[in-house]
């Protein structure tokens, strides 16, 4: 397909091979880069075959930080008993608290934190709506379950949830603070107190 002059080519959508995410992983969890060259070589292909397969680098952190962001959230889920009056508010807290110590995260917060907001926080990037979802999801859960009862569309609360993560995340860049994943806990409770008795 060609692509008038000033317009950028669109991102590869198929999945990016399991073997290139599984060291891109191995990568961000020693808290390193995600140099193409270097993983081409270790993957024994050459940079055009591996940009083919993943599009762009950006698009492989975010593939890559979403494959391990899934797994901190399913983690997360595991550490808080299903019958937890607060259930949404503390899985939410562990994933960010899990998310913040991450080596791979705070690397790239150290590095490069506009890179960072631009790929975890704009749509188009691809990471925030899947996380936006997956909110929504545990929400739906909780809700289902009686243990949340909120007056609001859960996509709606599920987003601002979501925004809640991402301003405890920049803390550093928005305020010139430490990021702690407890700080969020309060607005958390405002947001989403269990079911009035």
């Amino acid at each position: 397909m060609a692509v008038a002059p000033g317009q950028s080519r669109p991102e590869r959508t198929a999945p990016v091979p399991e073997p290139v995410l599984r060291l891109a992983r191995h990568r961000l969890n020693a808290g390193q880069n995600l140099e193409m060259s270097a993983l081409a070589a270790e993957l024994g292909v050459n940079r055009v075959t591996l940009y083919r397969w993943v599009g762009s680098r950006e698009r492989l952190l975010v593939e890559t930080l979403w494959s391990l962001g899934e797994r901190a959230l399913a983690w997360a889920r595991e550490q808080v008993p299903g019958d937890h009056p607060e259930r949404a508010v503390k899985v939410v807290v562990a994933f960010l608290d899990r998310t913040l110590a991450h080596p791979g995260m705070q690397h790239l917060l150290a590095t490069d934190i506009e890179l960072a907001m631009r790929l975890l926080t704009h749509s188009a990037a691809g990471f925030q709506p899947r996380l936006v979802q997956a909110v929504e999801d545990l929400l739906r859960e909780e809700t289902a379950a009686g243990r949340l009862d909120v007056p609001m569309h859960p996509h709606e609360l599920a987003f601002i949830v979501v925004r809640v993560i991402e301003s405890y995340t920049y803390l550093d860049v928005l305020l010139g603070e430490r990021a702690e994943a407890a700080r969020a806990e309060p607005a958390l409770h405002l947001l989403l107190s269990p079911r009035c008795r």
